[in-house]
């Protein structure tokens, strides 16, 4: 039995080419646009990621840009039994799983929103989470978890409080630019929220 988040990186993962490509002019015009939730009551895990960055508020799908390791963390954490496409956001709810974000607002970074942004966001996130009632939230990005619920010393894993009900988890940001962690590093700690939450390995 291969052990979570230790395989080698596929070549999906290391850059498959998207089936839709946004010109630049689309990735201008996606700016401070919304997407929608992939969301459902009852949920295992709601993933919270910070913002839609423009790649994906020009396809309307969550961490849609090249480069991003969501979708393989997911896989290599044995969340989804094969390594989905952005496009196949819609199968998540059937897996119990489903994707937000903390600011609603689409940006080229994550750094150009405000601390206000970020606080609005949690208090939203809160009442979402109180009406959806997932199990377990988990952010993906410790930096806009402690802005955002005011929580400066906010370290990766479990969190001490619950959120609405649900059990409050960190993981670590997926984008490319978060060269602190490597594709293996960040499956296995997808693989540990995996275990943590009781869902079986998909693979």
């Amino acid at each position: 039995m291969t052990t979570p988040g230790t395989a080698q990186p596929t070549r999906a993962e290391l850059g498959a080419a998207p089936t839709t490509r946004p010109t630049r002019a689309e990735l201008a015009a996606a700016a401070d646009r919304t997407i929608p939730d992939v969301l459902a009551p009852g949920l295992a895990v709601l993933f919270v990621g910070i913002n839609p960055g423009l790649w994906s508020a020009a396809t309307g799908w969550h961490f849609a840009r090249p480069g991003n390791r969501f979708w393989p963390a997911l896989h290599r954490g044995g969340f989804t039994p094969r390594l989905l496409h952005p496009s196949e956001q819609d199968e998540l709810p059937a897996l119990g799983l489903g994707i937000t974000n903390m600011a609603a607002r689409a940006s080229a970074r994550a750094d150009e929103l405000s601390s206000e942004e970020l606080l609005d966001g949690a208090a939203i996130l809160t009442d979402k989470v109180g009406r959806y009632q997932p199990r377990c939230v988990a952010v993906v990005g410790v930096t806009a978890y402690r802005i955002g619920f005011q929580r400066p010393k906010a370290t990766f894993g479990p969190q001490p409080e619950s959120l609405a009900g649900a059990r409050l988890w960190v993981l670590p940001n997926p984008s490319g630019l978060n060269a602190h962690f490597t594709p293996v590093t960040l499956g296995v700690a997808f693989a540990e929220l995996r275990v943590a939450t009781g869902l079986p390995e998909r693979r």
